[in-house]
């Protein structure tokens, strides 16, 4: 008889077996937290890659960062630090993509961060 797991487990068991899909995975995430400033599931999708890659053990090992900073990093409802998620992408090979987002158009000059994130917190 077959052993039965979680839908996690075997996600994460097939990405680790296929780059691709893992990096294509990644991008998802980004692009829906992009879409949605849902940090919570960013957070998730951001922590299946790492454990499809080696777990936060080899990416502590890789940075030189103590694995309970990572998983502090990784756990936190704060945004994590952006040099922090480009150390974590680049050592996969990856990078974070500056792309036009479609729909939105911002004149520079003109532009108010609350149009685009609503969520963004306004200082007096």
């Amino acid at each position: 008889m077959r052993k039965m797991g979680n839908w996690r487990e075997y996600f994460i068991e097939r990405l680790s077996s296929d780059r691709e899909a893992a990096i294509d995975y990644l991008q998802l995430t980004l692009e829906e937290y992009q879409a949605d400033g849902d940090l919570s599931f960013f957070l998730k999708g951001l922590r299946t890659f790492i454990e499809s890659q080696g777990g936060v053990p080899e990416l502590s090992k890789r940075t030189g960062t103590d694995a309970e900073t990572l998983l502090d990093a990784l756990s936190n409802e704060d945004a994590p630090r952006l040099d922090m998620l480009s150390t974590i992408l680049k050592l996969f090979g990856c990078q974070l993509p500056a792309e036009p987002m479609a729909g939105i158009n911002v004149n520079i000059e003109t532009a108010d961060v609350h149009e685009v994130y609503p969520q963004t917190p306004t200082t007096q």
